[in-house]
């Protein structure tokens, strides 16, 4: 079976689009309220281009995921980061703590690892991180492994327990029996109780919500008044994250109903709209999302999405065949 077919191709392939899909669809109305959303446009069903910084990093993290050999670490990320410079140094691409981080390591030589230590609290590790998900397919313990390594560069706080709750999901998604069920719990189960106890709760405390009202407008209205945190203008990860895995619980995993929720949910909805619309993806498959939304980004994205798949499967595999040799290595020794 070649890389372009099967059915982990199918949902690999769908945790690109649905990403960017959501992305897109939500960058109009990055931090409006959803009441202003309605005021506006009504309900955002459709999208004009392809993405902001949010899909812009994924793909950098992609070529990344390449550079390392498909063993991407802190070092390959950012060695990443420098050869395509010219994209950070265009103003106001990315946000806030990912130039901090590249100006510590372009500027000052800081390590790395250590280039997240003080940066504010914000998405943009967990925004782009669904293809560690994707390499670690079915393996949600060690997508959050790899993932606190490679967002170190931008958060040495809850926002990297946030990323690697979104690589978990959707590690877990991929896997071939997965249930919506064992997708939230592997979003929590691998972060430390203690060390992530900030994420947990706030993960926790929004499914809670979203599984009491059972019905989108009812929770996205409940958030706003109960769990929304107060005195915070630009949302960070203990928002989104959580969001966005509630979204893919109340539109049971399915595409096109996540990706419009997150878009119209308001304040960061490009952030939510394209987590939860590769979580979606991941676990529906590129065929649940509808052809008139993909073949726009085909389109207009300067990606093809089908060859970064292509790679992303054969990474997989190679994992795999390297994970068989060293099992076969110990279990001769045992």
């Amino acid at each position: 079976m070649t890389p372009s077919t099967g059915r982990l191709y199918d949902r690999v392939l769908g945790c690109l689009y649905g990403g960017e899909i959501g992305d897109a669809m939500g960058a109009p109305v990055e931090n409006m309220p959803y009441q202003q959303i309605i005021d506006t446009f009504g309900e955002l069903t459709d999208f004009t281009g392809y993405g902001t910084d949010d899909s812009a990093m994924k793909h950098i993290l992609c070529d990344a995921i390449r550079r390392g050999g498909g063993y991407p670490t802190a070092d390959t990320w950012v060695e990443e980061w420098l050869a395509q410079e010219e994209l950070f140094l265009k103003r106001h691409l990315f946000w806030i703590p990912v130039m901090n981080g590249f100006w510590k390591i372009r500027g000052q030589g800081v390590a790395p690892r250590e280039a997240g230590h003080g940066n504010m609290a914000s998405s943009s590790s967990a925004m782009c991180i669904s293809p560690v998900g994707i390499i670690n397919a079915g393996n949600p313990r060690q997508a959050a492994l790899e993932t606190y390594d490679l967002a170190s560069p931008i958060h040495h706080n809850f926002c990297r327990d946030a990323a690697c709750s979104m690589a978990a999901a959707v590690a877990a998604a991929l896997h071939p029996d997965a249930t919506l069920t064992s997708v939230l719990e592997a979003a929590i189960d691998y972060l430390p109780p203690q060390s992530a106890r900030t994420m947990r709760d706030a993960i926790a405390g929004t499914l809670a919500l979203a599984r009491e009202t059972a019905a989108y407008e009812t929770f996205r209205a409940r958030y706003y008044t109960e769990q929304m945190l107060p005195g915070i203008a630009a949302p960070d990860a203990r928002e989104t994250v959580p969001v966005a895995l509630a979204l893919f619980l109340l539109g049971e995993g399915e595409p096109e109903r996540t990706i419009v929720y997150g878009a119209n949910f308001g304040r960061d909805a490009d952030t939510i709209a394209s987590m939860a619309g590769a979580l979606a993806g991941a676990y529906a498959g590129v065929d649940a999302i509808p052809t008139r939304w993909v073949d726009k980004v085909r389109a207009e994205s300067p990606r093809a999405h089908e060859d970064v798949a292509r790679e992303l499967v054969t990474v997989v595999r190679q994992r795999l065949d390297d994970l068989q040799a060293h099992t076969a290595a110990v279990r001769a020794m045992l």
